[in-house]
């Protein structure tokens, strides 16, 4: 059992799923659904379709270039089944797994460090620019937050008032 990738999108073709187009040339595309059938038969390039991977990898939203990518290559030379190597390649994917989630990880948060500064600066340009939309609903904000501030205040002192009614009554049950 084989796990195609899809032409188009790169995503896994399971078997028995997804569509299978062979070219005169004997050039065979695997595609996972009909919306990649689709796009290929409208001759769209898979670098200019936003929710692609090649897209992603163009633009520099995943990982290009790394060598757990060696490891995906398809490779054709038949080997003798043995107990002992299939083992050991099994934990070898598992390892490679691994060490590829991890450094999607690293790569992921390097590249959000530097969109976290970008997005508060745009935030802020923002609220420079339109401050007097703002400025009604921050006093109204504090009319609200006054509002809670009192009420969580009264709840305060009913409950303190509560304890000390129980306090005397306990008092004075033990007193009698």
């Amino acid at each position: 059992m084989r796990i195609e990738k899809c032409y188009f999108c790169s995503s896994p073709c399971y078997p028995g799923h997804g569509i299978m187009f062979v070219r005169n040339d004997s050039k065979i595309f695997r595609f996972c659904r009909s919306k990649c059938h689709r796009n290929f038969n409208k001759k769209r390039n898979p670098r200019k379709v936003a929710w692609t991977k090649a897209f992603r990898k163009t633009r520099g939203k995943e990982m290009a270039v790394d060598s757990t990518f060696e490891f995906e290559k398809r490779r054709n030379r038949p080997v003798k089944y043995d107990r002992e190597l299939m083992g050991k390649t099994i934990s070898a994917m598992q390892r490679v797994t691994e060490i590829r989630t991890r450094r999607e990880a690293r790569f992921h948060a390097n590249r959000m460090k530097d969109a976290a500064a970008l997005k508060k600066e745009q935030a802020r340009v923002e609220l420079e620019k339109h401050i007097e939309v703002l400025a009604p609903a921050a006093a109204s904000r504090e009319k609200v937050m006054r509002g809670v501030v009192e009420k969580a205040r009264e709840r305060a002192r009913v409950k303190a008032e509560a304890l000390d009614k129980r306090r005397i009554r306990k008092e004075d049950a033990m007193e009698t």
